[in-house]
């Protein structure tokens, strides 16, 4: 960013917009991945002290919340992502990209992660273990 704005006298404001857009993509993309290996730092405290069948309760409760959460967001990332590509939003920057584009990782990733969570109640009500082995809801013992 030095190099561009003083060697070459290239204006650089749109290289903070882009690189948040780009932690906002990478995060609401990689999301599903991270429910997928059990990933994100968890305190299960509450967990950890109730047996097996409350844990499954407690974890298929929970996961149902996530999932609708997830979904509400997912719907609502649709509408605002189509609104901006028929009206041909842009941003309020000087670089001004059209807003589809940072609006776009919103409904994919959300709907991923929607179906990642789906995958987890299934799996939470049919009794079979979750992917990863580091989840000891469904550990099999």
């Amino acid at each position: 960013m030095v190099l561009v704005r003083y060697a070459f006298g290239i204006a650089t404001i749109w290289q903070t917009e882009f690189v948040t857009f780009a932690v906002v993509a990478a995060t609401l993309i990689g999301s599903p991945y991270v429910l997928l290996t059990r990933g994100h730092v968890t305190v299960d405290l509450l967990p950890h002290y109730l047996a097996e069948q409350p844990r499954r309760w407690l974890a298929l409760i929970a996961s149902i919340c996530a999932w609708a959460a997830c979904a509400i967001l997912a719907w609502t990332g649709w509408a605002y992502f189509h609104e901006a590509w028929t009206f041909g939003w842009v941003t309020e920057s000087v670089w001004g990209p059209p807003l589809w584009i940072p609006l776009l990782p919103l409904p994919v990733g959300l709907g991923i992660l929607t179906l990642q969570y789906t995958v987890d109640i299934i799996c939470l009500l049919s009794g079979k273990p979750l992917s990863s082995n580091n989840f000891d809801v469904v550990e099999d013992t």
